[in-house]
């Protein structure tokens, strides 16, 4: 049976990918050494906020996710960012290969709300591996799962997501809106024929008495 471990070995932006990308570097060490012919990897990403402090703005800024601060005690609770897919070619001991995480700005999504609100310092990560490996045994080829209680912990730069934002969003930000209240700013914006929905927004924002900072 083959012996597997993973590390996080460093992240850092992919300024060109299609999506605003992260790549994770991982280290993957094989202890028996059994060559292996191929690894398929299902990577589940959470974020742990109780693996870090935060300030009195922050906190403020994360109400929404995690309720007052005298809450956070029970509220403060590991939640999931991602699910990523990897196909590792043949090795024998020791290889490593890039995740590429990809990154969304819709502040409806938890993870999102969280990286928008922390505005330094790290993230606290834990990946969870499972999959398939492919390995050599005596009478051929020996097909396992990978085992589910694997793991590795990483802190990620919470300035790499917001340059992976800004590669692709500079200098803006995303909401939902529902379908009536699209068509009806749709109209809003026709009738005062302003020329962007930006300008439509600090249009409605200024005739609510609210300056844009």
């Amino acid at each position: 049976m083959i012996d597997l471990s993973f590390e996080v070995t460093g992240s850092e932006v992919e300024p060109y990918a299609a999506v605003p990308t992260i790549s994770l570097g991982l280290r993957i060490a094989e202890g028996t050494g059994v060559p292996v012919h191929a690894l398929v990897l299902r990577v589940q990403i959470r974020i742990e906020p109780q693996r870090r402090t935060y300030g009195a703005d922050e906190r403020g800024r994360l109400v929404e996710l995690f309720g007052d601060s005298p809450q956070w005690g029970e509220t403060l609770r590991p939640f999931q960012w991602a699910q990523l897919s990897a196909a590792v070619p043949s090795f024998s001991s020791l290889t490593e290969v890039q995740l590429p995480l990809t990154c969304t700005y819709d502040l409806e999504v938890a993870a999102t709300k969280y990286l928008y609100n922390v505005r330094s310092g790290e993230v606290p990560l834990v990946l969870l591996f499972s999959g398939t490996a492919l390995s050599s045994g005596p009478d051929g080829l020996v097909v396992e799962p990978v085992p589910w209680h694997l793991e590795a912990r990483y802190r990620l730069p919470v300035a790499h997501w917001r340059r992976a934002i800004e590669c692709h969003f500079p200098n803006s930000g995303w909401l939902r809106l529902s379908q009536a209240n699209l068509d009806a700013l749709q109209a809003f914006r026709a009738r005062q024929a302003l020329p962007t929905w930006d300008h439509a927004i600090e249009h409605l924002l200024k005739l609510a008495g609210v300056e844009p900072s």
